[in-house]
């Protein structure tokens, strides 16, 4: 296949890219600037912004399939006051993604994967409430209702991402390597309430390769791996820093796990059992011989 993959430089790109070539797949990435991580500079490059370029221009042609795993979280969000987040998400997810996908159907791409997040499915009583949960519902909604007989279209929602590609920065899994390390001093060490799912980005990769061939149309698929409280999640991460300790829990709002990226709501737990595993095909990595390969990463 000749896939493209629209934020092909992030990490879930990233990981979905390498893992398509390695599987004989012709990849392209896509996304506003040309990746700097040597193995992924390595890949074709198209330069392209979904949310501001006319992408019906003629650029998408030639493509068969494609991957979709740029839409707009918190991280994006203008801290400037200059854009509210309910603008902000409608602008870069409820109108940008479908318009980008209906382009792609236009130029005879006829399978895609949207990579959207598991709130929606875990969380219904946000939509409508929280501006970024309702925005990311709204997005995979439009997008899978594009299907037809010549344009297939499924999402993969996912839980909290860990992963690991050599070369590639992730700034809050450094800070919180720096943070369970102690080298943040001025930060109490302790753990936030509540917990949830995690999966790695290799699986989502591997998910999102079985989706392109036999994923069903229209549907959306839950994805999912370890259910972790916060607690036991962060014990982890000071074991693999070398540093064991147990975490004493607080109801206060957390350095690295703050309440503004907890969309389900302030110490919730979200436990489940995630869905399509029998399609998807995918296998769970082991969480701790993860979080111990990034931390050697970082040094």
């Amino acid at each position: 296949m000749k896939v493209l993959v629209v934020g092909g430089s992030g990490l879930i790109g990233g990981e979905i890219s390498l893992y398509l070539q390695a599987k004989g797949h012709e990849v392209t990435i896509m996304a506003r600037k040309p990746p700097s991580t040597p193995v992924l500079a390595e890949l074709s490059f198209l330069q392209g912004d979904y949310v501001n370029d006319d992408c019906a221009d003629g650029r998408l042609l030639g493509f068969d399939s494609l991957v979709f795993a740029a839409a707009a979280d918190i991280r994006a969000l203008p801290q400037d006051g200059s854009i509210t987040p309910e603008d902000f998400y409608t602008k870069y997810n409820d109108e940008a993604v479908p318009r980008f996908f209906a382009a792609a159907k236009a130029a005879g791409i006829n399978r895609a994967v949207y990579i959207g997040t598991f709130y929606p499915q875990v969380a219904p009583h946000r939509i409508g409430y929280c501006h970024y949960v309702t925005s990311r519902h709204n997005t995979d909604v439009a997008v899978r209702e594009l299907n037809s007989e010549t344009f297939r279209v499924c999402s993969l929602n996912a839980p909290f991402v860990l992963g690991h590609i050599p070369g590639l920065e992730i700034p809050h899994i450094t800070a919180l390597v720096h943070y369970v390390r102690g080298d943040l001093a001025d930060l109490p060490l302790f753990a936030p309430v509540g917990g949830s799912n995690h999966i790695s980005s290799y699986a989502i990769a591997q998910a999102t390769a079985n989706a392109l061939v036999d994923g069903e149309r229209g549907k959306a698929y839950l994805l999912g791996g370890d259910n972790l409280s916060w607690k036991d999640y962060l014990q982890m991460w000071c074991a693999a820093v070398g540093q064991p300790r147990e975490l004493e829990v607080r109801t206060d709002d957390h350095p690295m796990l703050p309440n503004a990226i907890m969309f389900a709501g302030a110490g919730a737990t979200i436990n489940y059992e995630p869905q399509g595993v029998d399609v998807l095909k995918y296998q769970p990595q082991d969480l701790n011989a993860l979080i111990a390969k990034v931390v050697a990463a970082v040094g």
